[in-house]
């Protein structure tokens, strides 16, 4: 499938999503997931890293990003662009974080067909977003990307946690409160 009959499908599908319908998230997340797992997977080897479950731990990292930006969809830019460029930042994240310098990642042919209009104070937006959840202790994103990602319930995420029900609703409202914070602090001009 080229990438203009990819984009004609997809984006009706995740404006639907973003109407509020939870069938079409879920169609969104399975598509754009399948899309994006193949290209991690090749930047990955590109980079001289070839595990699988590197791919998989980036995804879903991606995935969380695209959740919590999703309102900073601008509906004039095609969604493809949008979702990779945020794969491309939680890749380059993730190489930095793993001590392999993200210089040295080769740009794809894609990602220039990808390239949308500028996206400026958006794509910022959703940079400072995947930030401040990169910024919180792991078993706090862990809890949120469960339960605010995957649609766990809060007891389900506390007893893979094994924590309290309580420490779990806590845990996540202070991680919530820490990104605000993080992303007001972001947005003062200095």
């Amino acid at each position: 499938m080229s990438l203009d009959e990819f984009e004609s499908r997809l984006r009706p599908v995740f404006l639907a999503a973003l109407a509020g319908d939870a069938a079409a998230y879920r169609l969104f997340l399975d598509t754009i997931s399948l899309r994006l797992r193949g290209y991690l997977r090749q930047m990955l080897a590109r980079a001289g890293r070839t595990e699988a479950s590197e791919a998989e731990d980036v995804l879903q990292e991606t995935l969380l990003a695209l959740h919590l930006s999703r309102h900073t969809y601008d509906a004039t830019s095609p969604v493809t662009a949008w979702a990779h460029a945020i794969a491309r930042y939680k890749l380059v994240d993730h190489l930095r974080r793993s001590g392999r310098h993200a210089g040295a990642l080769p740009l794809d042919d894609e990602v220039d067909q990808l390239a949308g209009p500028a996206e400026g104070a958006a794509a910022d937006a959703r940079l400072d977003l995947a930030r401040a959840m990169e910024a919180l202790p792991e078993r706090t994103r862990r809890l949120i990307d469960q339960v605010k990602l995957q649609g766990a319930s809060v007891g389900d995420a506390a007893t893979a946690a094994g924590m309290t029900e309580t420490a779990a609703k806590v845990a996540i409202h202070r991680g919530l409160r820490a990104m605000a914070q993080f992303l007001s602090k972001r947005r003062r001009p200095p």
